[in-house]
């Protein structure tokens, strides 16, 4: 057989087989197409209005509403302690005594001297009315009646000169009478009113006495507890040395700083609620104080809320606070579980036809077991409960009946 031939067979062959590979390759069955994935079970919770109080979160610490320390009002030694540390007393109750003797000495001392001083104007020596009438005390009415004798010497002298019968030297000794007696007149007033000067300054000795005495007994001023004790039985102290500190703690001081963007929005009145450190309890009070101004330090404003004492109050603890600034405030919300974050995005996914709608949508304010929705969303809306591992127009199925997020 020629080349040429040998060529033809060859290419008829490899024709035959490239048909025969072919017809094969026809017959086998193709790849199958994807299957729907099934419905995905879901929860649905309507969108509804409800109404919540939009509040500002600050923190801060309680003091005492009154805190003074006790000191001593007059010297001596510490005759009685009847507080100690830790002792609750009412207003006026006793806290300590010094020893009174030396001060009811002087009072006795300044009462006679009192009453020495009222004698020499004619008054009783007990007592207390000491308004005198100077012209009526016995050394006026002595000067006076002196005075009266001498001018009346003077009127007759003068008529028996101008009778001739008296000299001229007698004229003259009568008039120098009467000049004494009025001179002693006016000494007479002057030492009656420094005798009225002196039962002034007697009576305010007295007083002053007095008041030593009654400084022995050191009171509470207010009700509260004793913080601190620092005298011991026995000890003398000087004036204003200090025995205790008494507080009052209730109601405590709940102190705050509020931001300058948020200052504002606080005013008297207001609710607070607080909790301490470590503490479940939700404690009540109210905004009673605002600063005038800001802190130029750090642009905050200090606020004061009285808070009643409870068990587990006490100053200087420190506690977070909520002061309500808005309620009643008709918002709509979500369960928190409702809201999906990525990159900063925020949203959620509907029920729509059967499938989940992706909806973006801007949050608000949070609470326990909600999250309010300023944006994005409508009453009535159907939106899925949990959509963890949602995606964009997933086929859904619910799983029981809508519940309500609101009222």
């Amino acid at each position: 057989m020629s080349k040429s031939g040998i060529l033809m067979v060859r290419i008829r062959i490899f024709a035959v087989a490239s048909l025969v590979a072919l017809a094969g390759a026809c017959s086998r069955p193709g790849p199958e197409a994807p299957r729907p994935a099934p419905p995905q079970s879901v929860q649905i919770v309507r969108v509804l209005q409800k109404p919540l109080e939009r509040f500002i979160t600050v923190s801060g610490s309680l003091f005492a509403q009154e805190q003074t320390p006790i000191s001593a009002r007059v010297a001596g030694r510490v005759h009685r302690l009847p507080a100690d540390l830790g002792s609750r007393v009412r207003a006026g109750d006793l806290l300590a005594e010094m020893e009174p003797r030396d001060y009811e000495l002087r009072v006795q001392q300044s009462r006679a001297l009192l009453g020495q001083a009222r004698a020499r104007l004619g008054l009783p020596l007990e007592g207390d009315e000491e308004q005198v009438d100077l012209e009526g005390t016995s050394l006026v009415k002595e000067a006076q009646a002196i005075l009266a004798q001498a001018r009346g010497d003077q009127e007759r002298l003068r008529e028996l000169f101008r009778q001739g019968i008296a000299s001229t030297s007698e004229l003259e000794g009568s008039n120098a009478s009467f000049a004494v007696a009025q001179s002693r007149l006016t000494d007479a007033l002057e030492e009656a009113r420094t005798r009225a000067a002196v039962l002034q300054q007697r009576r305010a000795e007295y007083e002053l006495a007095r008041k030593q005495l009654a400084d022995t007994r050191i009171t509470a001023p207010f009700a509260g507890i004793i913080s601190e004790r620092r005298a011991s039985l026995g000890q003398h102290l000087e004036v204003g040395a200090s025995l205790f500190t008494l507080v009052q703690a209730d109601p405590l001081r709940l102190r705050v700083e509020v931001p300058e963007r948020d200052a504002p929005r606080v005013a008297a009145g207001q609710a607070v609620r607080l909790r301490l450190t470590g503490d479940t309890n939700v404690h009540a009070g109210t905004v009673r104080r605002l600063s005038p101004s800001l802190l130029e330090s750090s642009r905050m404003l200090v606020v004061e809320a009285d808070v009643p004492a409870s068990g587990s109050l006490r100053p200087g603890a420190f506690a977070r606070a909520e002061i309500v600034v808005e309620s009643g405030h008709l918002a709509l919300t979500v369960p928190p579980e409702a809201v999906v974050t990525f990159a900063g995005v925020e949203k959620v996914f509907l029920q729509e036809d059967g499938k989940a709608l992706e909806r973006r949508v801007t949050t608000g304010d949070r609470g326990t077991g909600w999250v309010e929705v300023i944006a994005g969303l409508k009453i009535g809306d159907r939106v899925i409960r949990t959509p963890a591992g949602l995606v964009n127009g997933r086929a859904i199925q619910v799983s029981e009946p809508a519940p309500t997020t609101g009222s």
